[in-house]
């Protein structure tokens, strides 16, 4: 029954990431809603990945998640600095 339960999540978990591929690649949304639709993206990941950790009663996934997580919050610090400022990193030549 568990089991079952798990999969299930999964499967919707599986849908959820193609409405959010459909809407990334959708003409009318604009870059702000992409970043947030990347990054809802890399939480519904690391989501599936939990539920595999779990289905398959390991802990070897743990670190994955991890690296999900952090590369999810660079890339959305990096993406919003670069629609707002139009740059990434900022170089200073006054020196």
């Amino acid at each position: 029954m568990f089991d079952a339960l798990l999969l299930l999540s999964l499967f919707g978990l599986t849908i959820s990431v193609g409405i959010a591929l459909y809407r990334i690649f959708h003409r009318s949304s604009t870059i702000s809603d992409r970043v947030l639709l990347l990054d809802s993206l890399s939480f519904i990941i690391i989501g599936m990945v939990a539920i595999v950790s779990i289905y398959l009663d390991t802990v070897a996934f743990l670190e994955v998640i991890l690296l999900i997580g952090i590369l999810a919050f660079m890339s959305t610090i990096a993406l919003s600095r670069f629609i707002e400022r139009g740059v990434v990193i900022e170089r200073r030549t006054d020196r």
